[in-house]
């Protein structure tokens, strides 16, 4: 399907966008390339005039995408230089931020005041926003993804107009916040927090297949937080992170053994044989759940830096199956991955979320950046995770078709009236909306 874009301003009278560039520019992993013109915001007051003097646009976060989702040949909008807290507030446990700021902004902020977020992904570096507004998680049986946390947003829509919707008063929150773009631009957004938490991390190495097939629910409920790092050789998994909240009453026991792992003595980094320096602590050695529930620190260049990603998210109930079915592809999938993380995330109400309506297990793979041989590989993996129901992470790599994508989703088009609602002339809309979202089904 070819997809043509007209770019262009419309009149709204003398308007000058701040900081208006146009720049090559790449996401982080570097296999994408930006070449719209680039609106860098420094005040929450220019957005909604800028907004409306463009036909078309696309908001942007810190480029932790793998795909076009936040592409545009004709406009984004950043809001990075938009980093303050607007407002904190004791009582009622909640912080208002910009929507430039990002985890490793905010966490310190809030750690310095006795809070802290109830989750974090695998790197702190992210956006807020953009990492809510793709449903992107961290790991827990009990932990919703990261937008489970926002009790409000504001956005400006299509005309300029500026939207408040909540999580308890306007049904409509729970498709605009997961709402891949589609809906305006996010300027601010409202969080819960919780008082200040530690967490102790420890790594066990050479978990052997058989036991987390037999043993998954056990071995994913032990902690807070577990992740488990397989390149799917040798029957066996090379590492389990567990991640112990400290003195919430179900504190881990690191023994020497953990299902047929064996505790590591030294730090270890997720992919096999690269240096741990860049990880967050291990070794069961106390610290802000900031500094561990990542599983790479601040500052530092996460997981292997020059790579492609992609993760899919099953019921949880078929974690076993789907793994066993992955197995059976390990000779093609092992020379193309750095590692793949298994991790479970809750249940949450978010229409396009890749966790609505279903507790989940995610498998996700650190690709070699050899994009011919991981497009190649990409459809034998949905192939044999099909009878397991995938869902692809919005920000990563996949190969599924529109319509397949529409059929994984009872909202979808509830979704899509919404967004034309909002967004009657299609402004938010890129290729990637274009293609997956709005395009017809039948």
């Amino acid at each position: 399907m070819l997809l043509v874009t007209v770019c262009s301003m419309v009149s709204v009278g003398d308007v000058v966008p701040t900081r208006m560039e146009k720049i090559k520019r790449t996401n982080w992993a570097a296999n994408i390339m930006y070449d719209g013109a680039f609106h860098e915001m420094t005040a929450i007051e220019e957005i909604p005039a800028l907004v409306q003097s463009l036909e078309k646009v696309t908001a942007v976060g810190t480029g932790h995408t793998f795909n076009h989702i936040a592409d545009s040949p004709c406009n984004q909008i950043s809001l990075r230089l938009l980093h303050e807290v607007s407002t904190f507030d004791e009582v009622s446990r909640t912080v208002t931020v910009q929507a430039g700021i990002t985890y490793d902004q905010l966490c310190p902020y809030l750690e310095d005041r006795g809070f802290a977020v109830h989750n974090l992904a695998s790197l702190i570096q992210l956006s807020v926003v953009g990492a809510c507004s793709t449903a992107t998680h961290g790991s827990g049986d009990k932990n919703g993804n990261l937008a489970t946390s926002v009790s409000s947003l504001e956005m400006v829509t299509a005309d300029g107009e500026l939207v408040k919707l909540s999580r308890h008063n306007d049904v409509d929150f729970s498709a605009v916040l997961v709402g891949l773009g589609a809906f305006g631009v996010i300027t601010q957004l409202t969080l819960d927090i919780q008082p200040a938490f530690n967490v102790e991390q420890y790594v066990y190495e050479r978990l052997p297949f058989d036991q987390l097939r037999d043993h998954f629910d056990a071995i994913m409920a032990s902690a807070y937080s577990v992740s488990v790092f397989t390149d799917w050789q040798d029957q066996q998994n090379n590492e389990i992170w567990v991640k112990s909240r400290v003195g919430d009453g179900e504190k881990f026991e690191a023994t020497q053994k953990f299902f047929g792992a064996t505790l590591a003595t030294q730090k270890l980094h997720p992919v096999r044989n690269l240096p741990a320096e860049t990880c967050t602590e291990q070794m069961g050695i106390p610290g802000p759940s900031f500094e561990r529930l990542p599983h790479f620190r601040m500052g530092c260049t996460p997981s292997v830096g020059e790579e492609l990603q992609s993760e899919y998210f099953m019921p949880r109930h078929y974690a076993a199956g789907a793994i066993l079915a992955l197995q059976g592809l390990s000779d093609e999938i092992t020379p193309n991955v750095f590692v793949s993380e298994i991790r479970t995330v809750a249940a949450d109400e978010f229409w396009m979320s890749t966790c609505y309506h279903r507790a989940s297990v995610a498998i996700g793979f650190t690709w070699k950046p050899d994009w011919p041989a991981i497009k190649s590989l990409l459809p034998k993996i949905e192939s044999v995770l099909a009878p397991f129901d995938p869902r692809p992470h919005w920000g990563k790599l996949f190969h599924f078709s529109p319509a397949e994508l529409h059929s994984k989703y009872e909202k979808m088009d509830d979704f899509v009236q919404l967004a034309s609602k909002y967004d009657p002339k299609g402004k938010f809309r890129n290729e990637f909306l274009s293609s997956y979202i709005f395009t017809p089904c039948s």
